[in-house]
């Protein structure tokens, strides 16, 4: 699929030679596949067949094509380099690290990797994809974005990359453009089967409160699949930012979505004297070796198969979207 941004100060030729190499190094043209013919290309793209014909003869001259007399513009035997893929994190942690390690092992020396994060700010995202646009085969992109903005504020610019160089990774985003790939978590749906995965346990509760930092841009959905649970199992439902302000009640559950505000519970339960898993129960986000040791019950999703999964689709071409689901590990705190 060739696409021509009227935005971008390249040529029109270079465009056209960029985006055929791509699809060569990508593996969408092989050897002996025929092109449109020029006259073809330029009706089906509405470009001048002037250009057409001066990036048919780069990509000749590069030795990209070959042209058989009569029969058409072939793409030639190329050395494919390895595949280019730029990844924009949200912002740096130890469960992103994760995803990438799991992304890069997976896809080998297939594939080249760059790396960098837009910290929740649209404009900053804009300002790396256009400084990048049409180094990378791919580009894997984090869609976490400040929580105040309005989600035209950031799909505008995600549906600037073309659909089939686009892969959404932890969150998908609705968008109106082709396919693409997506490999995320549904937070509303997620949170609420894993709290419905643990109903027994959480019977002798009479409330669930859930520490939500203020600015810390989780996702709001998080806090809607709670609520749901609540309602529908007679529950009582609340939201805290913090903690250390929060006063403890027994037959409460308080989940915790980040590990300073865990640590902070756990000490505050204990100097008030209060049993874990008996009187207060604990549920927190997102799976460590310490929560293991510490015996805290954790919702979280497997950020390893969130990194292996995106790789495989790029290596296949596979333009889906997967969902990539929580998990309750059940442990003494609940």
């Amino acid at each position: 699929m060739l696409l021509i941004d009227p935005k971008d100060k390249l040529p029109k030729v270079t465009q056209i030679v960029q985006a055929i190499v791509r699809d060569i190094e990508k593996g969408v043209l092989k050897k002996n596949d025929r092109l449109l013919s020029i006259t073809g290309f330029s009706k089906k793209h509405k470009i001048a067949r002037d250009t057409v014909e001066r990036a048919y003869k780069r990509l000749k001259d590069e030795g990209y094509i070959i042209s058989v007399p009569g029969k058409g513009n072939y793409i030639d035997e190329v050395d494919q380099s390895s595949i280019r893929i730029l990844m924009v994190l949200n912002k740096l942690s130890s469960y992103k690290k994760d995803v990438y390690e799991a992304f890069t092992r997976t896809l080998g020396r297939k594939a080249k990797v760059d790396l960098q994060v837009h910290h929740y700010d649209p404009k900053m995202l804009k300002e790396i994809l256009d400084g990048a646009r049409g180094r990378y085969h791919y580009y894997v992109i984090m869609p976490h974005f400040f929580q105040h903005l309005e989600e035209k504020e950031f799909t505008d610019i995600l549906a600037e990359v073309p659909s089939h160089e686009l892969v959404l990774l932890d969150k998908n985003v609705s968008l109106d453009i082709g396919n693409y790939i997506a490999v995320y978590q549904d937070f509303k749906k997620d949170i609420y089967n894993a709290l419905s995965s643990a109903t027994d346990l959480i019977s002798k509760y009479s409330s669930i409160t859930i520490i939500f930092p203020e600015h810390s841009n989780h996702p709001t959905e998080i806090t809607e699949g709670i609520q749901q649970f609540c309602n529908e199992n007679k529950k009582q439902f609340s939201i805290v930012a913090d903690v250390s302000h929060t006063t403890l009640k027994k037959r409460h559950v308080y989940i915790t979505l980040t590990d300073s505000d865990l640590a902070s519970l756990i000490k505050s339960v204990r100097l008030k004297g209060l049993k874990i898993g008996e009187e207060i129960g604990i549920i927190s986000f997102n799976e460590t070796a310490l929560k293991e040791l510490l015996d805290i019950t954790v919702i979280t999703t497997d950020f390893e198969a969130m990194g292996e999964t995106t790789a495989r689709l790029i290596m296949d071409k596979d333009y889906v979207q997967v969902h990539n689901p929580f998990k309750l590990i059940k442990r003494q705190s609940l």
